[in-house]
């Protein structure tokens, strides 16, 4: 086995030597607990993937599991651009310039449009420095740029659609800072959970810490998200949802026109996709029973409206009415109906969910959709535990590939595990 690429990489750390042009260079820190989270060994691989090399100035690392680590790295390239690109790629891991100054911005020359070299977001606690203070970037979410406000001197996330003519925008890295999410120390709810995916985690382990996650979100004040897919209503889970909202453990619910629609339709018809849900088989003429229940609904204005008039008097969104829980159902072009209650522009109703996400999400919980699963996973910030259930591995999946690292997931069948769930929370 060769080991040519160890000795490449010892070169890369070295300065430029006798001979070899000057490169250009910048000091950064990185401080927390950068060893046990591996933050350290990561911005030192990047560099070197990057093309760069570094140099060691300063590494104290904490003696204690609660003390933190400080280290300092000159990191260089060939050219300022390239060091441009790499320190820009060190932010989110939390390396900072030394010599930092206040942010910079420029006016958006185009409503809807940020400018040329704007700082593109992660979903981690960001800073900005303004006239020498650090300010905490409020309303964070990835791939979104940063407005600041210099009158009061404050900072947040801003779509790149809500942009209007003028409005400041942050541009390039300097006087940014990411403060990345550490690896938990101790023992947490999710301590047991050594990979992101897999279906041979333990059952009522897994399902004991989602519990214990919930509860906790609701003893700190904050409130839980359910993302919901129509699988919920077709397995027959529909009431152990409806039992957990009844009974305080959901106070936001994200979900499509097809969770709704089939939930009213088991309300009102006994069947959802007209196939029985006591019977399991379909049913004669079962087929029109979701369309019939969608003009139902349309016919009296609202799902309010129809609880207001006694027409519908259970399910998952007759005990979201009861209990004057968020609910934002955002539709897409396969939609039937829709239900008038769906927000059919996706941009109003990405406006929405961010609303509701703002108003004191703490805790996830993504049943058995993929589209919504994932759209919501875009719009949390890193420090909101989000756990996705799925009988399809990939659905999972595809939330950690979009940069929602934080998704533990949970590869099971959807109607035990609400079913669980809902007795451990509703029965202890």
């Amino acid at each position: 086995m060769s080991h040519q690429p160890r000795q490449d990489s010892l070169r890369a750390t070295l300065p430029p030597q006798p001979g070899e042009p000057a490169w250009a260079e910048e000091v950064v820190e990185v401080r927390g607990h950068i060893i046990d989270s591996l933050l350290l060994p990561k911005i030192l691989d990047r560099v070197l993937q990057m093309g760069g090399r570094f140099e060691i100035r300063k590494c104290e690392i904490g003696t204690g599991r609660k003390d933190p680590s400080h280290a300092v790295l000159a990191v260089r390239a060939e050219s300022a651009e390239k060091l441009s690109q790499i320190i820009a790629d060190l932010l989110p891991h939390g390396a900072v310039p030394v010599d930092v100054g206040n942010v910079t911005t420029e006016p958006a020359d185009l409503p809807g449009c940020f400018p040329d070299r704007f700082y593109c977001t992660t979903n981690q606690h960001t800073q900005v420095r303004i006239n020498g203070r650090w300010v905490d970037v409020a309303d964070q979410e990835m791939d979104c740029g940063i407005t600041v406000d210099p009158v009061a001197q404050t900072a947040r996330c801003i779509p790149m659609t809500e942009v209007t003519a003028r409005q400041p925008i942050v541009v390039g890295y300097a006087g940014v800072r990411v403060i990345p999410v550490e690896r938990p120390r101790g023992e947490t709810a999710f301590s047991f959970m050594g990979s992101a995916v897999s279906s041979e985690k333990p059952r009522a382990a897994s399902l004991a810490a989602v519990a214990n996650a919930i509860r906790a979100t609701r003893a700190a004040g904050k409130k839980v998200l359910l993302v919901g897919g129509p699988a919920i209503v077709h397995t027959g889970s529909g009431e152990q949802v409806s039992r957990l909202i009844r009974e305080g453990w959901v106070q936001v619910l994200f979900a499509g026109n097809a969770l709704a629609t089939h939930d009213i339709e088991q309300a009102l018809f006994g069947t959802s996709l007209g196939v029985s849900l006591v019977k399991g088989e379909p049913i004669e003429h079962g087929h029109e029973n979701h369309l019939r229940a969608i003009n139902t609904i349309r016919r009296l204005g609202s799902i309010r409206a129809a609880v207001e008039a006694g027409v519908l008097t259970s399910g998952i969104m007759y005990e979201a009415v009861q209990a004057q829980i968020s609910v934002v159902l955002a539709g897409s072009i396969r939609d039937d109906g829709p239900l008038p209650d769906v927000i059919t522009d996706t941009l109003a109703a990405q406006t929405a969910m961010r609303l509701a996400i703002h108003a004191g999400v703490g805790f996830a919980l993504c049943v058995g959709t993929a589209l919504h699963s994932i759209a919501t996973g875009n719009l949390l910030p890193a420090n909101v535990k989000l756990v996705c259930v799925d009988i399809n591995p990939a659905t999972v999946t595809k939330l950690a590939d979009r940069g929602s690292f934080q998704t533990v997931g949970l590869v099971t069948d959807v109607e035990p595990f609400l079913r669980n769930l809902a007795s451990n929370l509703c029965e202890h």
